[in-house]
């Protein structure tokens, strides 16, 4: 939303003007068996020319049809322009490949916007569907016009969403990250790709999927023979689809190649551990 400036205990349109902080990525497979990461995670960002500031704001958190029903208190919060601010949510426990590293942020209380007392840590978030909302302070949001929303995130099948149509869904191994600004269309604004969280310092907040691929652990990422080339050994080898349905495992040793006649053509998501290190690439079958 295009009116996210600076709070200073009033907001100040004048002196901050160009600086906009919006929610940059939602991740929601945290913790769940085959996902990328351990927790689910929202990263915040500057996009705008200015320094930012946040006091008092809140996120808050709804079901794809329901309304929004808890929230989490954010410190004051300043961001110059490109930095971003990393929030660690909940996590189903049952797996994730890598751990978030240095988050700004750890949820450890959930508040009920009724008043109710709190109840668990951090927010699971809504695997394929939900909405969040970034604002300025903890009244409850009605929607992504209302007065109080800095920004605006409805995912998948959602009855809210910013413009003329929601993000698409996230996935155990893709968040949603905004591609460019904010065109106030989260349809337009977000797309679905390997999670790259980062701390405010700018370094990225765990060993970035996309920065292991470039370390070229398969030789072919378009596989034209039904074989997948392998460059050196590769343990507890998965291969997701996009939507991450898990659909083959193995393990190779060095220079072996992996059969795989019985996928059908299309893109997938290899993943594995080389040298005690997760790894992943994404291929195509032709």
């Amino acid at each position: 939303m295009k009116k996210v400036f600076t709070f200073v205990g009033l907001v100040s349109i004048t002196a901050f003007s160009n600086a906009q902080i919006v929610i940059n990525e939602v991740y929601t497979g945290g913790g769940l068996l085959g996902a990328a990461i351990t927790n689910d995670f929202i990263e915040l960002r500057n996009i705008g020319s200015s320094t930012a500031s946040l006091n008092g704001a809140t996120l808050q958190y709804a079901s794809g049809s329901g309304p929004f029903t808890q929230y989490s208190i954010l410190p004051n919060i300043t961001l110059a322009p490109g930095q971003t601010y990393l929030i660690q949510q909940g996590s189903d426990g049952l797996g994730g490949l890598i751990n978030l590293l240095n988050p700004n942020l750890i949820v450890s209380v959930l508040l009920n916007l009724d008043g109710s007392p709190a109840v668990g840590v951090g927010i699971g978030l809504g695997l394929t569907s939900g909405k969040v909302a970034l604002a300025s302070n903890a009244t409850q949001v009605t929607g992504p016009t209302a007065s109080n929303v800095l920004d605006f995130v409805g995912y998948g099948l959602v009855n809210q969403y910013e413009g003329s149509g929601s993000a698409p869904s996230p996935t155990i191994l893709n968040s949603i990250t905004r591609t460019v600004g904010d065109t106030n269309n989260n349809n337009v604004d977000f797309t679905a790709t390997l999670p790259t969280p980062q701390s405010t310092n700018g370094t990225l907040a765990v060993n970035d999927i996309s920065n292991l691929s470039k370390k070229g652990f398969i030789k072919n990422s378009l596989v034209k023979n039904d074989e997948i080339i392998f460059d050196t050994e590769v343990k507890d080898i998965k291969i997701y689809t996009p939507a991450g349905q898990l659909v083959k495992t193995a393990s190779v040793k060095d220079g072996v190649s992996l059969n795989v006649a019985e996928l059908q053509k299309g893109n997938y998501i290899v993943t594995g551990w080389v040298n005690n290190q997760p790894v992943s690439q994404k291929i195509l079958k032709d």
